[in-house]
């Protein structure tokens, strides 16, 4: 089965708009296979997110939107430098780390250097933009508007001096780590980043 799913992003045009036509291209494709899940016909996932840098933001949210176009019940736990996917401004400034990431072709020595995350980083944004990949902020409103629940860990907003007033509109706050368990002891699917 073929759809517009299937198409190929052209790199300047993808926006909120076109994400949300290839989640409703998803939807309507996978509405049989929401029939072989469990008896409310609805699965569950929980994702604990603990990372804050660019490379780390993008996991749980895309397969937290993913997750939400197939009909799933969504809850991404953010707590330490996760948070700082959920605060507006910071992850607007999200970096990536060059140090100790095996994945990076340059030596640790070179990577260690003070202005090689801002290259990494640099580097990064440059394809993301170049593959017209969604944006960590678009992939926000996107989940929140699929119905994603963003949750913020209370302990750490209150550790880390965050005002919860700039977390992302539709950002669930005051969540302890209690209800994250109960979440996921129910969930089908429990995931760590």
């Amino acid at each position: 089965m073929s759809s517009d799913a299937d198409a190929p992003v052209d790199a300047g045009a993808a926006s909120v708009e076109d994400l949300r036509a290839q989640v409703q291209a998803l939807q309507e494709d996978v509405s049989d296979l929401r029939e072989a899940t469990d008896d409310d016909g609805q699965k569950s996932m929980t994702i604990i997110a603990t990372k804050g840098t660019l490379d780390m933001a993008y996991p749980p949210l895309i397969l937290a939107s993913t997750a939400a176009a197939f009909g799933w019940d969504v809850v991404v736990f953010h707590t330490f430098w996760g948070l700082d996917i959920l605060h507006e401004e910071k992850s607007k400034n999200l970096k990536l780390s060059a140090v100790g990431n095996p994945s990076m072709p340059m030596p640790n020595a070179v990577a260690a250097l003070p202005f090689m995350d801002s290259v990494a980083t640099s580097m990064m944004e440059k394809k993301i933009q170049e593959n017209g990949t969604a944006t960590v902020e678009e992939l926000i409103e996107t989940s929140l508007d699929m119905g994603v629940d963003l949750q913020a860990c209370q302990m750490t907003i209150e550790l880390m001096g965050y005002d919860e007033a700039e977390f992302y509109d539709g950002v669930t706050t005051g969540v302890g780590a209690a209800t994250a368990l109960q979440h996921m002891a129910d969930a089908d699917v429990q995931l760590m980043i």
